[in-house]
């Protein structure tokens, strides 16, 4: 692998040609936890507060001392930092406030970072997170330990050249669940709730070393991003999930 993976450092955009990506490694799923609905509804909605608070805060939405603006927006939905890179910690972490592809029509594209990535989601009621990459996931099954095994499938890529036809796996997180997401440096994914409740924390333990890796002429979360599509697509590319149990689990 490269020591960088953006061709322009600062490019907030970046695009790269899905039909000569590989990825460099496979994400891994492991499931958590299922909870009684009014306990995954409250967690889910004091850490959505947290962000929507932030996002209608003049200190947050603003760059601190260190240049960091800790309410952003990504394409998935509202984000907030938590906690910051400091000298002698170079890692962060933060809450998001997931869109609901519903409501907004459109879905995020396949993208990858450049710097790995740790994220819970975590769901509410009515609402299930699809989560998509190039590569198959690899899930974490401990027998008499992990609680449930979610949903997959496999299905086509939206919007590839004409003639080309790209696999796109997919595992779905049920509602009222919590699934952590392992995801390696330059490793594709996607995510899309469907339904209105649904936040990620998320640790980027290596937010620091890629500013220098990738010679950023400074910290900027969107910069660690490349993508795999020029536009978002609409709603139905990731809204439909197959049948599965009614729960959508299995035991």
């Amino acid at each position: 692998m490269a020591d960088t993976l953006k061709k322009t450092p600062d490019e907030l955009n970046e695009v790269h040609d899905v039909t000569e990506f590989d990825d460099a490694g496979r994400c891994r799923v492991t499931p958590v936890a299922l909870f009684e609905p009014a306990v995954a509804q409250a967690v889910v909605a004091t850490l959505a507060g947290l962000v929507r608070t932030a996002h209608a805060s003049p200190e947050a939405t603003t760059p601190d001392t260190d240049g960091i603006v800790r309410a952003q927006t990504f394409e998935e939905g509202d984000v907030y930092m938590l906690e910051a890179p400091f000298d002698g910690y170079f890692a962060d972490r933060y809450l998001m406030d997931f869109y609901d592809v519903e409501e907004r029509r459109i879905c995020s594209r396949m993208h990858l970072h450049t710097g790995l990535r740790f994220v819970r989601m975590m769901t509410g009621a009515d609402t299930r997170i699809r989560v998509s990459s190039l590569s198959p996931f690899e899930l974490t099954e401990v027998k008499g330990v992990t609680p449930f095994v979610p949903q997959q499938f496999v299905d086509t890529l939206p919007d590839t050249p004409d003639g080309v036809e790209v696999a796109r796996y997919n595992v779905v997180v049920p509602p009222n669940a919590w699934i952590d997401l392992q995801i390696p440096r330059a490793v594709s994914h996607q995510f899309n709730a469907i339904g209105p409740n649904a936040v990620i924390d998320s640790v980027h333990p290596e937010e620091s070393i890629e500013t220098f890796r990738e010679r950023m002429s400074g910290y900027r979360m969107m910069a660690q991003t490349v993508f795999l599509a020029e536009d978002l697509p609409p709603a139905d590319t990731c809204r439909d999930i197959p049948d599965a149990a009614p729960d959508g689990v299995t035991a």
